[in-house]
């Protein structure tokens, strides 16, 4: 299970903390990850990091945007400065985890961010 927190209304130029945490019963996580859906698009894979601290962006939030993650706490965060009206969506966390030697994949309920210009 992954529980989402930290969204909400920003102005543009401000900041927020999203941060997902993981529960239940698994061996391992692999990669963690932050995905957005905007109204009328479709979902998009804003950052992923492994479990070794690799990291990678999507352009448009490439500078402003920060993912880390809690290996002890089975939690992946996303720093968010300088937002933009465009970073308008509901934010959506993903986890691939290991569980009795599989890797199955388990998605967050979403949280919504908004910017207003």
């Amino acid at each position: 299970q992954l529980v989402e927190s930290g969204g909400g209304l920003v102005q543009a130029g401000g900041s927020l903390r999203l941060s997902c945490a993981a529960s239940g019963s698994f061996s391992s996580i692999n990669v963690m990850a932050w995905y957005r859906q905007a109204p009328g698009k479709q979902r998009e894979l804003v950052a992923p990091i492994t479990y070794g601290g690799s990291t990678n962006y999507l352009d448009s939030v490439k500078g402003r945007f920060t993912i880390s993650r809690d290996n002890a706490k089975n939690t992946v965060y996303l720093q968010m400065n300088s937002l933009k009206p465009e970073d308008t969506a509901v934010y959506y966390c993903k986890m691939d985890y290991v569980l009795f030697g599989k890797t199955l994949s388990a998605w967050g309920q979403g949280t919504q961010v908004t910017v207003s210009s």
